[in-house]
């Protein structure tokens, strides 16, 4: 997981000792000629930043950070180092390594939310409709969501909203015998805002606490289904809208999600396939272009392979 960005990552001492020593002579076995004084810009150079940060970012291009999420990094990188004050003694690379570290921790933190402490106070039934595109494992997620509810407390139903899909009603309907859901359907090729429609008047007789929507997948290029989606939402006018995407599609996903934003209003993110994704650019990229909260990441097949996001969580992956 992430391996190619890991290894990038890993480089960084190096860039530093490298671009150190061309650039000024000075050597980075830790004397007394690198040491830093109390705010680091007054000894390290710009002209250093610079060069490490071309070589890093030559790194997360090519794990898949997408352009602008990268810039985003550089800017806060250079605000952090313009306002770092470290101690005497330390070594260019150990504090330029931490300020990297420091920095996208930060970026990362800002994405992260207490998803059941922000759904505690929400009037009920709480409405969550998820969108996505075509095989971003949407379907899979909501069971998995409807599984972490139920296992923190909650009662929640099950709207099978894919019409439009052959077999997508059933896969919905054995995740929820699975998992013990009540499942809300109509049939093949029926109108989905009616399904949702009804999923949320079933939760409100039965005092249910969550409805989830499933909706069709459809390419975010797609007029027609996505004012079909338009049309769910303001039919069941709902609580949460996340949308759900496959972290394999790299740094694509930032016009997807944009393009999903713009019709309809996303309230969040879910990244999936996050076990298998070897580059790990699609979280950075989403962390820093989108600023909407990452919710859970995805991982596997099975219900509990299910995490809510957590910045630490994957800073201890990355460098780990």
């Amino acid at each position: 997981m992430f391996e190619k960005l890991k290894s990038g990552l890993k480089k960084i001492k190096n860039f530093v000792a490298r671009d150190t020593n061309e650039d000024s002579g000075i050597s980075s076995t830790g004397n007394a000629s690198n040491v830093l004084s109390s705010k680091i810009g007054l000894k390290l150079s710009s002209d250093i930043i610079n060069k490490v940060l071309e070589d890093v970012e030559i790194e997360l291009l090519s794990s898949d950070v997408a352009l602008e999420a990268i810039e985003s990094f550089r800017d806060d990188l250079k605000k952090e180092v313009e306002n770092r004050r470290v101690s005497l003694g330390k070594s260019r690379e150990a504090v330029i390594e931490s300020l990297f570290r420091d920095t996208l921790h930060n970026a990362l933190k800002k994405r992260e939310i207490d998803f059941l402490e922000m759904v505690k106070s929400l009037p009920r039934p709480v409405s969550i409709m998820f969108v996505g595109i075509n095989g971003s494992g949407k379907t899979t997620t909501i069971a998995k969501v409807a599984k972490f509810l139920k296992d923190n407390g909650f009662s929640s139903v099950i709207a099978a909203g894919d019409t439009f899909r052959a077999g997508a009603i059933e896969q919905i309907s054995i995740h929820g015998e699975r998992i013990g859901v009540r499942v809300i359907k109509h049939d093949f090729g029926a109108d989905p805002a009616a399904v949702a429609y009804d999923a949320v008047e079933h939760a409100k007789a039965k005092r249910r606490d969550f409805v989830l929507i499933d909706t069709a997948g459809r390419m975010h290029t797609n007029v027609n289904l996505m004012d079909e989606m338009k049309k769910i939402k303001r039919v069941v006018n709902p609580t949460l809208i996340i949308w759900v995407g496959d972290s394999l599609n790299g740094n694509d996903i930032i016009n997807q999600v944009r393009d999903f934003d713009k019709v309809i209003g996303v309230s969040g993110t879910i990244l999936t396939k996050v076990d298998v994704d070897v580059k790990g650019g699609a979280i950075l990229s989403v962390a820093y272009a989108i600023e909407k909260p990452i919710y859970f990441l995805g991982m596997g097949q099975e219900y509990n392979e299910f995490l809510p996001f957590r910045a630490q969580w994957l800073m201890n992956a990355l460098y780990s």
